[in-house]
């Protein structure tokens, strides 16, 4: 009886994480979700021109340095074939600033700053647990990534969101074979 008992409340206890395979989005998800549905506008960034040299944990690009979790295959594809670099993330920070117009008071003080877009400079950062958002997009040829990014001169993680279009993919494309035949279509940070 104790037997049967036991065996019936873990089964019990067991069904609802047998029931959900996948996972729903949270709130932070849910806000993800509405920028790409209303505030998305597609953009083709260039690829990095300069010299990439991959050592250990770390891409060096001409000078600038984003390290990556070793176990993290996506990001360091991602980071090896140019797509995201440094300099692209240091733009789209100057960017961002620039045409949010919540503090006007902050833009006027930045800008009497000799160099005030040395404060947006993005180097040794580390990119990290990157993960394929299949809930944003489902169409074969557009895929959309969550990757957290450390910055050394602030105390929280950043989450930025990067959409990769590959126009040749479909369904049975590999992830390696999508990423190194894609370009950065869109850039989002949480």
């Amino acid at each position: 009886m104790k037997l049967l008992l036991s065996f019936s409340l873990s089964l019990a206890l067991s069904l609802p994480a047998f029931g959900q395979k996948t996972e729903k989005p949270g709130p932070k998800d849910k806000a993800v979700i509405e920028h790409f549905n209303n505030n998305y506008k597609k953009k083709n960034y260039k690829k990095f021109s300069g010299n990439i040299a991959v050592k250990d944990n770390q891409v060096l690009f001409d000078t600038k340095i984003i390290n990556y979790d070793k176990s993290d295959k996506i990001t360091k594809l991602i980071l090896q074939q140019g797509l995201v670099y440094p300099q692209l993330l240091t733009e789209f920070q100057i960017d961002k600033f620039e045409n949010e117009d919540s503090d006007r008071t902050q833009k006027r003080f930045a800008r009497l700053q000799k160099n005030w877009k040395d404060a947006f400079e993005v180097n040794n950062i580390k990119l990290s647990d990157a993960s394929e958002l299949l809930y944003l997009s489902p169409d074969p040829t557009v895929k959309r990534f969550k990757i957290f990014c450390k910055d050394p001169k602030f105390p929280n993680m950043e989450v930025y969101y990067f959409e990769l279009t590959n126009k040749n993919a479909d369904k049975n494309t590999s992830i390696e074979s999508f990423i190194k035949d894609s370009k950065l279509s869109h850039i989002y940070q949480d």
